[in-house]
């Protein structure tokens, strides 16, 4: 027979309210043991600026935390080498700035001079890592490279940019072993978004900016001159630069004076629609009624 008083001595309320607890504590440990663990997150590499070489003619300055007065400022030897107290000349020509100081540091220990000395080295001044740029920009000379602004258009901003009548395509003479040119449209550059063709300067490099290519206007038009020649520039376009035909021109009378390869001049017949080249000399003849 059934077990009457333990019947009576349960709550039915109290029994399903403890049997909605159970079920919704076995939900939760099912979830807890069906979800995958959690990973920590690792947090990012931090983005290391590449330093400069140190080489001679570079002014350095080198300090010891625990010994400020073994504070040096000094510029480097042609053999790479800078005069310190206590240790001498100690060699640090084409190390990093981290390097040289761990040479020093070494430098210190070994000779006995310090127990554990603490060196940071800076670059004040750079003559070694240098670039030559000429050409049509605003400042000519030479600029130095460094770990954050060793691209082309890091030293051509350093030189005010180029001029008026400087060219989009730069070339760069490089001497690394035997010479040789590369030249890079900065406008077709930034215009295709292709960032690969800023290329990263070297010790050495000549960065020219020549003249822009020009093309001449002359004749039975609005505003006869010298006009910048921009890329597959027609005579259409060249003649709207020039401010478009006067009443009296002839469009059947549009000749294009070229310069040839041999240095011969020649005689073209041009149509609205032909593409012009550097140096071209557009001339359009007046109607005779």
């Amino acid at each position: 027979m059934p077990n009457h008083k333990f019947i009576r001595c349960v709550n039915p309320r109290r029994a399903w309210a403890l049997a909605l607890i159970a079920l919704s504590c076995a939900g939760v440990a099912f979830a807890a043991e069906t979800q995958p663990p959690q990973l920590p997150q690792a947090n990012p590499a931090p983005t290391q600026v590449p330093q400069a070489m140190l080489g001679p003619g570079d002014t350095v300055r080198v300090v010891v935390l625990e010994n400020p007065e073994l504070t040096t400022e000094a510029r480097l030897s042609v053999q790479g080498t800078v005069g310190l107290p206590l240790i001498g000349e100690v060699s640090v020509g084409n190390r990093s700035t981290t390097d040289a100081a761990n040479v020093i540091s070494d430098s210190y220990r070994k000779g006995r001079y310090l127990r554990d000395p603490h060196v940071s080295v800076s670059l004040i001044e750079t003559r070694s890592q240098r670039v030559l740029v000429l050409g049509h920009v605003i400042k000519p000379g030479q600029y130095p490279l460094d770990g954050s602004s060793d691209r082309l258009t890091d030293i051509l901003a350093l030189a005010g940019g180029r001029a008026e009548n400087g060219a989009d395509t730069v070339v760069v003479t490089r001497r690394d072993g035997e010479p040789h040119r590369i030249e890079v449209d900065i406008a077709r550059m930034y215009r295709d978004g292709d960032l690969t063709r800023d290329i990263k300067l070297q010790t050495g490099d000549v960065v020219f900016v020549p003249e822009a290519p020009v093309f001449y206007v002359y004749g039975a038009v609005q505003r006869a001159g010298v006009y910048r020649l921009e890329p597959a520039t027609t005579v259409r376009a060249a003649l709207s630069v020039g401010g478009g035909l006067t009443p009296r021109a002839s469009q059947r009378s549009i000749r294009i004076h070229r310069k040839m390869p041999d240095g011969s001049t020649r005689e073209l017949n041009a149509k609205l629609a032909d593409r012009i080249e550097a140096n071209d000399v557009i001339f359009v003849k007046e109607r005779l009624f």
